[in-house]
């Protein structure tokens, strides 16, 4: 991409630093939702960049400023990369199993706007929260 004037140059990092803000802190005035993303080699390998990068789109499209997404290292089931755990406040945390970009939007749409765990993706894990 050619940048023609430092105007355009602006925008780019203006744009850039708002996805940046989405991983690091969420702008919140309440509870935050933490999705976090398996950035393990294995997950990398599996596809877990691109699942971040799908993740963090559609927040910024949805304009919800209550979620942020962290990269983590190893989540611990390797054999589900990409893995993805939500955290929603006062709930227990849910961790999916083969989340590949292609399956963002539904975790998204269901889980993150309707309230809908999504089954058919959900790890059987019992645990609680750290």
């Amino acid at each position: 991409m050619k940048v023609k004037s430092l105007d355009e140059l602006k925008k780019i990092r203006e744009e850039s630093l708002e996805k940046v803000n989405l991983r690091e802190k969420g702008d919140v005035k309440g509870d935050k939702v933490e999705i976090l993303v398996g950035m393990s080699t294995c997950g990398i390998s599996s596809g877990a960049r691109e699942t971040l990068t799908e993740f963090i789109e559609e927040i910024d499209k949805s304009k919800i400023n209550n979620i942020k997404v962290v990269p983590v290292g190893c989540i611990g089931y390797c054999h589900s990369e990409p893995t993805v755990q939500v955290n929603i406040p006062g709930q227990k945390p849910i961790l999916y199993g083969n989340v590949k970009k292609d399956k963002v939007h539904e975790i998204f749409e269901k889980h993150l706007q309707n309230g809908e765990v999504v089954e058919n993706m959900v790890l059987d894990i019992d645990f609680e929260r750290a």
